[in-house]
């Protein structure tokens, strides 16, 4: 069970679910693109011309056959098999499940591939699954070959959730242009990620979830699993980018750390290259939820890249970590990272233990040894260690007191010791909280664990960074003066 934040938010949150998606209908399902097909497991292949009356039967089939500017919907069901797209739809295609998440795609191997010329595509609506502890690599794949034709593709409003071996959602080898917005991601394989982003350019992560509950899926928690979300380059020249670019990561809520303590929720720069990994990336308006006893290394970390941009996060929770905030170094091959830019956050743990961990005695807030960070800025942030001091360490680049426009107050965000892991119930057609769907899954964590109880002491009082907020919060309402630290524009809540 969820524990109570204050009276007064919990009405607040109970009366403003229903509208969810107002003003701005963020993870709305998609309009039919041009003309509806069918695929139905009561259907069959060849006879059948697609329609509603006379689906097709195999979702292959179908993407053979539909003609390029039109919608696939999938009838309620299972669906075992690789779903492979390799063709271009200059026009655009849209495969959605008929009903949310009933629409199941399974294999004992990679699910979903999108790779060859696969561009202008969005897949909406499945519950996408390995079926089998002895599965082989990979639930969804976006493979681009090295080529610039795979681009300009959407992977929305899914849920991705079990890998048995390698990563929920890899995206690499060149390619560009996609959305990854409003998905449920749990659970991936031994050291691998829910999102790996390699050697790709634009990209943008929106409007998730991602967490672990290994046990729900009757699976052992291992302590192998690596970081939620990677970005980086791990093949050199083999593609036209050097280095993975563009890519933003906003408003996504994690939580539910069960991984190894090596490991964060978002790593930038992994294979000790002697380029940088990554550049231009922008991590901004995500809620990071403390709410397992399991250690990691840091909720963030940096290793060989440049030009990173953390800003408007809220990070909360007991979180037992070796760094309560940040972690950058550089290994092996890597040049020093340089230009960490961290500003407007609320860094909160309200059990003032910050940054303590099972391998981590005393409290920390970064691992940021002087030799291994170039430049980097830190500004306008809150710090908040249960009325504790707030670490320091003579040994790192990066600590609080660093800080030119400090906050030391209490923002009284919800408490976070008991969370239900909204994993995916079939059979109740629900999520494990008690949401329907997955907007409604993030809507409820961002009203317990992102509204302060203490709003007055989380407002910008200065305008050295004005121009520096994002236009929008973790809802997507927009912000505006005066700015309010963290991720959520409190008077946005408010109405």
């Amino acid at each position: 069970m969820l524990l109570s934040p204050p009276i007064y938010l919990l009405i607040t949150a109970l009366f403003s679910l229903p509208l969810i998606a107002s003003p701005i209908p963020l993870c709305s399902q998609t309009p039919v693109l041009g003309k509806a097909y069918y695929v139905s497991h009561e259907g069959v292949d060849y006879k059948a011309d697609g329609s509603r009356i006379h689906p097709w039967k195999t979702i292959k089939y179908a993407l053979y056959k539909i003609p390029d500017g039109n919608t696939l919907i999938i009838k309620p069901g299972t669906y075992t098999g690789r779903v492979r797209i390799e063709k271009a739809f200059p026009k655009g295609l849209l495969m959605k499940s008929e009903i949310p998440y009933q629409a199941k795609l399974t294999h004992n191997q990679r699910i979903v591939v999108l790779t060859d010329k696969a561009s202008n595509i969005i897949i909406e609506g499945f519950e996408i699954t390995h079926n089998s502890p002895e599965s082989s690599p990979l639930v969804v794949h976006i493979d681009g070959g090295g080529k610039q034709t795979v681009k300009n593709i959407k992977i929305r409003n899914n849920i991705i959730h079990d890998s048995y071996n390698n990563d929920l959602l890899k995206i690499n080898y060149g390619v560009e242009n996609v959305q990854v917005e409003c998905n449920l991601f749990y659970n991936q394989g031994d050291s691998d990620e829910h999102i790996d982003i390699n050697s790709v350019a634009n990209i943008t992560v929106s409007d998730n979830v991602f967490f672990n509950d290994f046990p729900s899926s009757n699976r052992k928690i291992t302590k192998k699993s690596s970081s939620f979300i990677v970005i980086k380059d791990s093949n050199n020249d083999e593609d036209r980018f050097h280095g993975a670019e563009n890519i933003n990561v906003k408003r996504n809520v994690f939580l539910n750390w069960q991984g190894s303590h090596g490991q964060g929720f978002v790593l930038v720069g992994e294979d000790g290259k002697s380029y940088y990994e990554a550049h231009n990336i922008n991590i901004f308006n995500n809620l990071m939820i403390g709410n397992s006893p399991l250690t990691m290394r840091a909720p963030f970390m940096v290793k060989g890249a440049k030009d990173i941009n953390f800003f408007n996060n809220t990070i909360t929770g007991d979180l037992p970590s070796s760094a309560f905030a940040i972690r950058v170094t550089k290994e092996r091959k890597n040049q020093k990272p340089t230009d960490i830019n961290l500003y407007n956050n609320i860094w909160s743990d309200p059990y003032g233990t910050m940054g303590k961990g099972e391998f981590q005695e005393s409290h920390d807030f970064s691992d940021t040894l002087l030799h291994q960070i170039g430049s980097y800025s830190l500004q306008n942030n809150l710090y908040w260690n249960g009325g504790n001091s707030l670490p320091h360490s003579i040994f790192d680049r990066i600590n609080p007191s660093y800080d030119d426009f400090m906050y030391v107050k209490n923002p009284a965000l919800g408490a976070t010791e008991k969370i239900t892991p909204p994993v995916w119930q079939p059979l109740k057609k629900q999520f494990a909280d008690g949401s329907f769907n997955i907007r409604e899954v993030f809507v409820r964590l961002v009203y317990f664990y992102a509204i302060p109880a203490n709003p007055k002491n989380v407002f910008n009082k200065t305008k050295a960074l004005t121009k520096s907020f994002p236009l929008n919060d973790i809802l997507g309402k927009p912000r505006h003066s005066p700015h309010s630290l963290g991720a959520i524009q409190l008077d946005s809540v408010a109405k």
